[in-house]
């Protein structure tokens, strides 16, 4: 409203104001004496002033009225400006989700090889810190930062890396697309690895080393639904690298971690998973390597990886089983006898009391050298007790008994954890 508009009382000239101050002036007790002229004069005098100082107020007043409007319009105009100088930032901060997960773990295991060191350590073993964008209903941004054993640097353990980072399109028909850094589509935890989401402190060694999780490469993949209940994923991206120099030939050692990473020979990855029954998942993946040394030797050395799991859940009853191994050219047993199928195992019941308490059992076996005719492979039994604090905080324990090679290490012992994700 405009300041000028604001005062509405009613109009009244100076010459209507005097007559009525005089009318009532002379309404007093009839036994008062009439005043003379100078008593009259003065008297009309005296409600002059009062009148423009009254006048004087009233302006005052208006005054105040319109500076305060002013001020109002001013605060409103810039609260209008802030409005939409935040409006991005604000949209920004609607459509970007940030989340993580952490786990810190304590080892009393006692090494049984003669002269072998136990293990008596305690390690945040990792920080992840996960920050997505969505661009539109159908293109998002997906990252994932992650800082290993709390501390890096020069004579440190610990590693800050890039896990995740790649866009993602929908094509439609329940089809998508993404481009950039993600993990490989294959076993049950190489892409759901939180560690309120499995049993035991520590990720079961058959998808740590066989698989070997966690695993990343660079590249392109589809992926959808192929009928109701029935997904595949497809990928193109870079491939393992292992480095003759230094005489590696375990498939974990290959891992590039798409830094720098050597591209001369890519990786070709299939999956098929079927849910279409509640608490049952099944899934298999194919991968193939056309060189896993990268160029490095004067002859390719290929490799086909072959993967099967299972997931149940039946009330308070769960099941894992997983499967997986590699066929190698032979001819990188010139760097270890037997390196040409490297495979393991491992089934893995449970019972869930109610949404606090769980307990589970596990048998593994696995064997980088399972293609020799040696004893070169590892066995190990766990068992022990997960309680969720709160949805997203778990606590655990657990004990191991493990079966290694001669001569090699053999730790048996308890493991304690803590863990979170939000």
């Amino acid at each position: 409203m405009a300041a000028g508009h604001l005062y509405r009382g009613p109009a009244m000239t100076i010459r209507q104001l005097s007559a009525a101050l005089l009318a009532a002036s002379l309404c007093q007790p009839a036994q008062a004496a009439a005043p003379g002229p100078e008593e009259m004069w003065a008297l009309i005098q005296k409600q002059q002033l009062e009148i423009e100082a009254l006048k004087k107020r009233l302006a005052e007043s208006d005054n105040r009225i319109q500076d305060t409007v002013l001020m109002v319009e001013a605060t409103a105009d810039k609260v209008e400006s802030t409005s939409v100088a935040l409006a991005p930032q604000a949209r920004w901060v609607e459509k970007t989700r940030v989340g993580g997960y952490g786990e810190m773990h304590l080892n009393k295991l006692q090494n049984d090889r003669d002269g072998g060191d136990d293990k008596d350590q305690i390690d945040f073993h990792r920080m992840v810190l996960f920050v997505d964008h969505q661009f539109s209903a159908r293109t998002r941004f997906v990252s994932e930062l992650e800082l290993e054993h709390s501390v890096t640097g020069e004579d440190n353990g610990g590693e800050y890396e890039l896990e995740q980072a790649y866009v993602e399109h929908d094509i439609g028909g329940g089809q998508r697309i993404k481009a950039g850094l993600f993990l490989v589509p294959v076993g049950l935890l190489n892409e759901t690895h939180e560690p309120d989401t499995f049993y035991g402190v520590e990720r079961n060694n058959v998808e740590r080393n066989i698989i070997p999780a966690t695993w990343w490469e660079g590249g392109v993949a589809a992926a959808g639904e192929i009928a109701p209940g029935l997904s595949y994923d497809a990928a193109l991206t870079s491939g393992l690298g292992l480095d003759p120099g230094e005489g590696q030939w375990k498939i974990r050692d290959g891992r590039q971690n798409v830094s720098e990473a050597d591209a001369s020979s890519p990786a070709w990855t299939g999956r098929l998973r079927y849910t279409g029954i509640a608490g049952l998942e099944l899934g298999t993946s194919l991968q193939y390597q056309g060189d896993i040394y990268q160029g490095a030797l004067p002859d390719k050395i290929d490799a086909w990886l072959y993967e099967a799991h299972l997931a149940l859940r039946r009330g308070p009853f769960g099941l894992r089983a997983l499967y997986a191994g590699w066929d190698i050219n032979e001819d990188i047993e010139a760097f270890a006898a037997g390196a040409d199928r490297q495979e393991g195992w491992y089934v893995e019941p449970s019972w869930r009391f109610d949404e606090r308490w769980g307990v589970f059992a596990r048998y593994s076996d696995w064997d980088n050298q399972a293609g020799g005719g040696l004893d070169t492979g590892y066995s190990q039994w766990d068992i022990g007790i997960n309680y969720w604090l709160e949805e997203g905080v778990v606590l655990k324990l657990d004990y191991q008994r493990q079966d290694a090679p001669e001569g090699k290490d053999q730790l048996d012992g308890l493991n304690l954890g803590v863990g979170l994700s939000f």
